[in-house]
């Protein structure tokens, strides 16, 4: 479930990153390639972040006119499934899955401008 504002929907996931590679999924994303932040933008990954605990529990905001629409855009991407492919042996319980099959939306219960 997602929640919509000014057109746009506000979408949180997470998902938990295996603790022993914390600091190596950090240092990828200091260093997230130019290629794959255009195709997020360019397929409507707007406000996009993402928070790790040190945990590992990975948690993600995004802001997007059709969460649904930008996931389809994103995977047709081939810069995206380079990615992908590079990241999954980073999160724990894929089932084979991609990291961007498994993002599951988190209700919003609350929110304030």
């Amino acid at each position: 479930m997602t929640s919509k504002q000014n057109g746009k929907q506000r979408v949180c996931f997470m998902l938990q990153v295996k603790p022993d590679r914390l600091e190596e999924y950090r240092l990828r994303h200091a260093a997230v390639w130019p290629d794959m932040i255009e195709a997020l933008q360019r397929t409507g990954w707007q406000n996009y972040s993402l928070f790790l605990t040190p945990r590992g529990e990975l948690i993600g905001y995004l802001e997007t006119d059709n969460f649904q629409l930008a996931q389809r855009k994103m995977r047709d991407e081939p810069v995206n499934a380079r990615w992908q492919s590079e990241m999954k042996d980073f999160f724990v319980e894929t089932a084979g899955k991609d990291p961007d099959q498994l993002m599951s939306p988190i209700d919003e219960v609350f929110h304030i401008d």
